[in-house]
């Protein structure tokens, strides 16, 4: 019997292999995607542990600017900008984790 696959575990291969493969620039990025995505067991839940680090990273990032700074607007706007950067990085991994999950 196969179990499924989990969604933290996921997380934290694709986020390591991400790490360790970033001198690759696009195919780093999708052998984390597609292994990220076998260990998630499903497309679904590959979907999930890809996009769901890179929204809590954005969204702590957009906060933390915006109260970090002495004028909030501006702060804002640098954490609006950081959290844009954090989804582009996404597309390869998303790419190999979608490939990943529909292989598991």
């Amino acid at each position: 019997m196969k179990t499924k696959g989990n969604i933290p575990g996921a997380i934290l291969i694709m986020a390591l292999l991400s790490i360790l493969l970033c001198w690759l620039p696009f195919i780093g990025s999708l052998i984390a995607g597609i292994v990220g995505g076998k260990k998630a067991g499903s497309v679904g839940n590959a979907f999930v542990a890809v996009l769901l680090p890179g929204i809590i990273f954005g969204i702590i990032l957009f906060f933390l600017a915006g109260s970090i700074s002495s004028m909030p607007i501006i702060g804002a706007i640098a954490g609006a900008g950081g959290f844009i950067l954090a989804l582009a990085g996404v597309g390869p991994l998303l790419l190999g984790a979608v490939i990943g999950g529909a292989v598991a």
